[in-house]
């Protein structure tokens, strides 16, 4: 059914106001929001972990502790307090303690080591590091950790009784903090305003090494207020948390709306594909936040009572194609919303299919009230295209474009503000000037997308993962959601690699299978030469053990990519494209001169 463009804005105006309205109210910060929930729900359930409740009050009385031992540990208002913690009460403890205090959060990648996790903590410059047993390994085993002014708290973890503890740890129980007053928090913070950090999330950049993205606290909140606007939320919502608490897809979106309804947040340590729907049964879960990868899981494993009659009534988050989305609502229920949308964690853009439309991660339906534009992007030579006279280019209905969204007007009028990073070349980097207008300044995503007649985006690949072969362009998004049809395969991960005496690169795919199941060449050829051109055909196939992801669930393609389909590199069963008799065949040295 079309849905009106006006009916669609009204949403995105709805949203976009209650997020502004929050952004206004300056003198409110995330722990004032936070207390103010603990007032009102005290005896309600905050979190849910391994079968433990905690309430609002518990949850304001032990965050209390964290910080009066923070500040014990000379942390002070606008210093930094890392949080390496996995997915479990502590973290919560922590970083909120630390934003109670005026301190800004550093939540660390949970998997990070050496060089990376040295980074993580010399960036925002930390001056405390609160640290579990589950990490400890990671920690002792790094060099060039800051000699000097890093105090490192230990944080105990049932789960690891045999951790090894690094000898500069304190235990967190053995600091003192005798004549530090829970009354003197809100002393601390005042005169601090919302455009202050309240935490930074460390992202992707293009050296390898993460860059500290700076999230306010009007930013965090404004999230929440913005979901908060068009859809009927309140403390009776159990939200499902199992992606990780360091990055911001659970961190903002999830926390931030959970937090302003007052309703409670279940945590998985790691997501269990095999207990999810008992889970959102046992527990009456309302609201789940996902990644692509794990709702593909849900819909390819057998069966269960649990899925059949549940409490779920919307998913939100990114990276579903058109078929898993279909899969997922015939299988769990047309009745359940999904909320596809796309935003970078530091972006100043962000979309959200309201409509329901599958496939799309949003719709800007009049684009003349909307600060988002698409600026055509040449993908063989990886650049933005221009006019003769030098002009960006912006795209039409079914241009494939790169997405930026308008910080300033030429005038310097401010359009919608990027908070940016630590480092001022980090900021602008993400920043492209004189793009419309002389004197105008942009954040650029680094995605790609295209949009129809209608106004709805759908996103194509991230700008360097898409490739070109045969004088066409490949995107590995796209091919990966047309083969996802080839039922023995958990995962298909796709990246372009070189073929000696070939300009371009080819494409290739590394599949993990479902277990008990083996990789059948005939038929994955069939799904492969229906579903796909010819210049977008895996020519090479390699089957893995299992699939490479990130602890948020994205497919890592770096690796896999460099080591291409060597066979001296690789242990893994490759296949290359045998037109001749149909199929995917053990690749040789015969086949491969055939390709």
């Amino acid at each position: 059914m079309e849905i009106p463009r006006e009916q669609t804005q009204a949403i995105i105006d709805a949203h976009r106001a209650a997020a502004g309205a929050m952004m206004m109210r300056t003198d409110f910060l995330v722990p004032d929001c936070f207390e103010q929930q603990a007032g009102r729900l005290a005896a309600r359930t905050a979190l849910v972990y391994e079968g433990e409740r905690i309430t609002w009050d518990e949850l304001e009385q032990r965050s209390a502790h964290y910080g009066r031992v923070a500040l014990a540990s000379g942390l002070r208002p606008g210093d930094v307090g890392a949080v390496m913690i996995e997915n479990r009460p502590e973290f919560f403890y922590a970083w909120l303690g630390l934003a109670r205090i005026g301190v800004i959060a550093g939540p660390i990648n949970t998997s990070a080591e050496g060089g990376s996790l040295a980074h993580a903590l010399r960036t925002p410059q930390a001056k405390v590091l609160f640290i579990g047993d589950e990490c400890m390994e990671q920690l002792c085993a790094t060099e060039g950790l800051p000699q000097e002014g890093l105090t490192i708290v230990r944080v105990n973890d049932a789960s690891t009784p045999q951790a090894r503890r690094h000898p500069r740890a304190v235990d967190l129980e053995a600091v003192d903090i005798a004549g530090i007053d829970v009354e003197d928090f809100k002393a601390l913070r005042a005169g601090m305003d919302n455009r202050r950090p309240c935490f930074y999330i460390f992202t992707s950049g293009t050296t390898g090494l993460p860059k500290a993205a700076l999230i306010s606290h009007g930013r965090f909140l404004s999230v929440g207020a913005g979901w908060m606007s068009v859809i009927p939320l309140d403390e009776n919502d159990v939200f499902y948390c199992a992606l990780p608490l360091f990055h911001g897809a659970a961190l903002m979106s999830l926390y931030s709306t959970a937090l302003q309804s007052g309703g409670s947040v279940l945590i998985r340590r790691r997501f269990s594909v095999s207990r999810f729907w008992a889970d959102v049964q046992a527990w009456r879960v309302t609201v789940f936040q996902y990644v692509g990868e794990v709702v593909r899981y849900l819909t390819n494993v057998p069966s269960v009572p649990e899925e059949k009659d549940h409490s779920l009534r919307m998913i939100m988050g990114s990276g579903i194609g058109i078929d898993v989305w279909q899969r997922f609502k015939q299988r769990f229920g047309e009745h359940v919303l999904v909320y596809e949308g796309w935003g970078a964690t530091e972006s100043n853009a962000n979309m959200t299919n309201f409509d329901q439309k599958p496939g799309s991660c949003g719709r800007i339906p009049f684009p003349e009230r909307s600060h988002i534009r698409m600026l055509r992007y040449d993908q063989g030579r990886d650049e933005l295209m221009r006019e003769a006279g030098g002009s960006y280019i912006p795209c039409k209905p079914g241009e494939v474009g790169e997405l930026y969204g308008q910080i300033r007007r030429g005038n310097g009028e401010i359009v919608a503000p990027f908070e940016g990073y630590t480092t001022a070349t980090d900021t602008a980097a993400k920043i492209l000037q004189d793009v419309l207008e002389p004197g105008d300044a942009w954040w650029r995503s680094g995605d790609l997308f295209r949009f129809d007649e209608e106004g709805y985006f759908y996103f194509v690949d991230r700008i360097g993962d898409t490739f070109r072969w045969k004088g066409e362009n490949v995107s590995t998004t796209e091919v990966a959601q047309q083969l996802s049809i080839y039922a023995d395969a958990e995962s298909t991960n796709i990246y372009g690699v070189k073929v000696p005496g070939h300009e371009g690169r080819a494409c290739m795919a590394a599949l993990a299978l479902k277990p008990g199941h083996a990789f059948d060449a005939q038929a994955f050829y069939r799904c492969v030469t229906v579903t796909l051109p010819v210049y977008a055909q895996p020519l090479f196939v390699r089957v893995l053990s299992q699939a490479d992801v990130t602890a948020n669930f994205k497919l890592r393609k770096v690796r896999l990519r460099e080591e291409g389909f060597d066979t001296g590199l690789i242990s893994d069963p490759l296949y290359g494209l045998d037109r001749e008799r149909e199929t995917y065949a053990p690749l040789d040295a015969a086949l491969l001169a055939r390709l």
